[in-house]
């Protein structure tokens, strides 16, 4: 394992996030507590560091799970939660990004995470009606107290990071450190504005899903027997199985098979190399599908793989920079060969 520095922070974490969605049983899938437990133990003694949950997993259970494991080793981990979603019913301030909420849902996942401070707070979702002035003061009021380390913002727009962490530079406040955002083979129009933001600003990327929900691991491709649990999460993928998606899925199972690698592996590889800032956060149920993934690092794809990867699964990056790559755009530069990577630019460059 190999470690990162999170963001602009000197906070250093390991270069896969181990995800904690499936540690739990609330929502009729997941790992119970003596699984969790093994599950931590082997990324622990596999270097890893960076946990990532959230106060809504399993109704609180997964901080739970997670809060009775790290005891007198808390402080080797950098432990990462989230506040935004609805943990009861009948209150409409027991959701969204309000100060209200923030603090209160801050309270509680201390408690069941049996810690008095957070190394890492996620805005888990954008609400549309707390202003960012309320959102980034808040956090940074948390920081100030001693109960976060450091503050970062999932699944929002981009123009909200921008507004967010221009705004905490303004006043002083505590600045943003990562992005968390769905980002894989099957999911890449983060590449537009959010990708462009975090290398503005030296945001990590925490990638969730690098796996496409299970698409990219062979399950579907490959006709291996489902077990009740994936059956389960398979229903709330169906949207997802398009046949562009099981078009990328094979070809990431051709790939794997001449790397002599799982399609697993492929798929995390892809977002690790893909760009500089990306920390793959991967949510697993059982050891063997944290060992296979812990292979992903060994995994280096050459550059002829990449390019077939990059191609089946190429988007559109719509306006503006469709028209600024084009013959058009050309017109800005007169007659000089322009000096900077396009957002848009094919092939995609982070590095």
């Amino acid at each position: 394992m190999r470690y990162k520095l999170l963001g602009p922070s000197g906070m250093r974490v390991s270069e896969l996030c181990l995800g904690t969605m499936s540690f739990g049983d609330a929502w009729g899938f997941g790992a119970d507590q003596k699984q969790s437990h093994q599950i931590l133990d082997a990324f622990a003694e596999a270097g890893g560091n960076f946990i990532d949950t959230a106060n809504a997993y399993h109704e609180g259970q997964s901080e739970e799970i997670l809060g009775s494991f790290l005891g007198p080793g808390r402080d080797r981990f950098v432990v990462a939660t989230k506040y935004t979603l609805a943990m009861r019913s009948g209150d409409p301030n027991a959701a969204g990004n309000s100060r209200k909420n923030l603090r209160a849902s801050v309270e509680a996942s201390l408690r069941r995470l049996r810690t008095d401070y957070l190394d890492l707070l996620w805005v888990h979702a954008w609400d549309y009606t707390t202003p960012v002035e309320e959102v980034m003061r808040g956090l940074d009021d948390l920081v100030g107290a001693g109960k976060v380390n450091s503050v970062a913002l999932s699944d929002a727009p981009a123009w909200v990071a921008a507004q967010a962490n221009t705004l905490a530079a303004l006043r002083g406040w505590s600045p943003l450190v990562a992005l968390q955002v769905e980002y894989s083979l099957i999911e890449r129009t983060a590449e537009s504005e959010l990708l462009p933001v975090a290398e503005a600003f030296g945001l990590s990327v925490c990638a969730w899903a690098p796996m496409g929900a299970g698409i990219l691991t062979g399950k579907y491709t490959r006709g291996s027997a489902a077990t009740p649990q994936d059956s389960k999460r398979a229903a709330a993928n169906q949207a997802r199985l398009t046949e562009r998606n099981l078009q990328i899925a094979r070809e990431v199972d051709r790939v794997a098979d001449e790397l002599g690698a799982s399609s697993a592996r492929v798929a995390v590889a892809w977002v690790r190399q893909r760009s500089r800032r990306a920390i793959p956060v991967v949510g697993v149920r059982t050891l063997e599908q944290l060992h296979d993934l812990l292979g992903s690092l060994e995994v280096e794809l050459p550059a002829e793989h990449r390019a077939r990867l990059d191609e089946v699964s190429r988007i559109e990056y719509g306006f503006p920079y469709e028209l600024l790559r084009g013959p058009q755009g050309q017109m800005v530069y007169g007659d000089l060969e322009p000096q900077i990577d396009l957002p848009a630019a094919a092939p995609f460059r982070w590095r």
